[in-house]
């Protein structure tokens, strides 16, 4: 591999955690909220995250690199806050799944300059609108159970 593609490997790799992350953070918000109202909006999120992940490790492969398996330390963020959440309730869940999107959409928007022109497009046309997406879900929801 090129220094330009281990570059564009190793970002989109912490993209990939990211989502990883996310999923995560869904799936333990789901398991919280069974009897929620806005389950079918998460398992929206949810989904739109699982499709981004399957994409990524696609473009990283397609570079030659290895995709992530795992979330990181992310993960183990996302573990500790919807801990706190699970006893908090679902404004506290939101809450956390909102903060998690903000945080991935500033991830892609301020990294695009680490990535080739190729792992460039690919993250503006396949994996930024859907973070804008979720991220609106979820700050809507949060603002309309707050």
């Amino acid at each position: 591999m090129t220094t330009d593609s281990t570059k564009a490997v190793d970002t989109l790799n912490e993209f990939l955690r990211g989502e990883i992350s996310a999923v995560e953070t869904y799936r333990q918000a789901l398991e919280k909220l069974t009897a929620s109202p806005n389950r079918t909006q998460l398992e929206v999120c949810r989904r739109s995250h699982e499709q981004r992940i399957s994409k990524l490790k696609e473009q990283v492969r397609r570079l030659g690199g290895e995709p992530s398996q795992g979330s990181g330390a992310w993960g183990a963020f996302a573990k500790l806050v919807e801990g706190g959440a699970k006893v908090l309730g679902e404004a506290t869940a939101i809450a956390a799944l909102e903060e998690g999107e903000d945080h991935g959409l500033k991830l892609y928007r301020g990294d695009l300059s680490n990535l080739d022109s190729a792992s460039r497009e690919f993250v503006q046309s396949e994996l930024l609108a859907p973070q804008v997406e979720t991220h609106r879900a979820m700050s809507t929801l949060k603002k309309t159970i707050s």
